[in-house]
């Protein structure tokens, strides 16, 4: 029996995954070159070129009005990244205000060509227009990679026994775009003109590019799957995973990274970290043996990483862990960002 939506209403962030993945359960291809198609976690397509993979990914930039163009193709440049292969392509989508002034394309372009030089990928395509009802400028990426395809990743892959590693710390995004959009608001709950300026700065250091980090990790071949947290913050990302891959987990919360500006600007705002949109932080499943190897690697290459938990059996539920103490993982109905930010 089909569920009735017409009373379901929908708030800003992520289309439900309840509600997404009964959309996609009947979506399926006869072209047999479709590797991997739409599923509710995973971080893009994969297509058969014989030879060599094609990884396609597309993600817009919403809630930010701040470098939208240099986000947009990092953000699908990480999901690229987080599928074992390298972005190569990209092609971008921007919506603008009607009376904004020529200017602003001309930045968002200058950014996009910023963000792309940095990772080495080509402008290939896209559209511009000028849309009635906006209030302020949107863009959507598709970005276009490659890999051989025995080193594409599923999310769909971590099994059962795999540690699960996360880099650099959580919330790196939305602490840095909160610090750019609510300057004020912070400083009115307390933090200082320095303390703002530092999170603002995340956004660059340790930045949201999960590029070298996916590259270094898949390169030791202890990895089993990999995922890029972005809306939902880390809390979505491991529902994400464990759905995809029909698996359990167990956090440890003293093992995750929170950085101290991530923590003053969550707190001054009555915000969860775990549930802050979270690009910069790779998440990355390995087999047990191999985590401490991918972990120096990591550090090696000056990327802070460590191992927060363990994959479990089917049915085994979604824990974190307090001082030994298990509860059930939270689940946000959106990110954070959206409530601070939506009606």
């Amino acid at each position: 029996m089909t569920e009735d939506l017409s009373d379901r209403r929908l708030k800003a962030g992520k289309l439900p995954a309840d509600i997404l993945a009964s959309f996609l359960k009947d979506t399926e291809t006869s072209d047999r070159r479709v590797l991997l198609g739409p599923g509710v976690g995973e971080d893009a397509a994969f297509v058969s070129f014989g030879s060599t993979t094609l990884i396609a990914k597309t993600d817009p930039v919403t809630f930010a009005t701040d470098r939208i163009g240099w986000y947009v193709v990092h953000v699908n440049a990480n999901d690229i990244a987080a599928s074992g292969g390298v972005p190569k392509w990209f092609l971008a989508t921007l919506l603008l205000p009607e009376n904004e002034p020529a200017s602003t394309a001309r930045d968002i372009f200058d950014q996009i060509r910023q963000a792309a030089t940095e990772l080495g990928i080509s402008l290939i395509g896209g559209h511009t227009e000028i849309t009635v009802g906006l209030p302020r400028p949107i863009i959507s990426g598709t970005m276009l990679g490659e890999a051989p395809p025995s080193e594409t990743l599923k999310t769909s892959s971590a099994r059962p026994g795999n540690d699960l590693i996360l880099t650099a710390g959580i919330a790196i995004e939305g602490t840095a775009i909160i610090a750019r959009e609510s300057k004020s608001q912070l400083l009115a709950a307390g933090l200082t003109e320095s303390e703002v300026a530092s999170a603002v700065m995340l956004l660059d250091t340790p930045g949201i590019s999960v590029v070298k980090a996916a590259r270094v990790a898949a390169a030791t071949g202890y990895v089993t799957a990999m995922h890029d947290p972005t809306e939902g913050g880390l809390a979505g990302a491991l529902h994400e995973m464990t759905r995809a891959s029909s698996t359990g987990i167990t956090v440890g919360v003293e093992r995750v990274n929170v950085l101290p500006e991530t923590t003053l600007v969550c707190n001054a705002l009555d915000l969860d970290p775990w549930g802050l949109i979270a690009s910069g932080s790779l998440l990355i499943a390995s087999v047990e043996e191999g985590s401490a190897k991918i972990v120096s690697e990591l550090h090696r290459n000056g990327i802070s990483a460590s191992v927060i938990g363990k994959f479990s059996e089917p049915g085994s539920g979604l824990l974190r862990t307090v001082n030994g103490v298990a509860k059930p993982l939270p689940l946000f109905e959106r990110d954070e960002i959206a409530r601070l930010y939506g009606a």
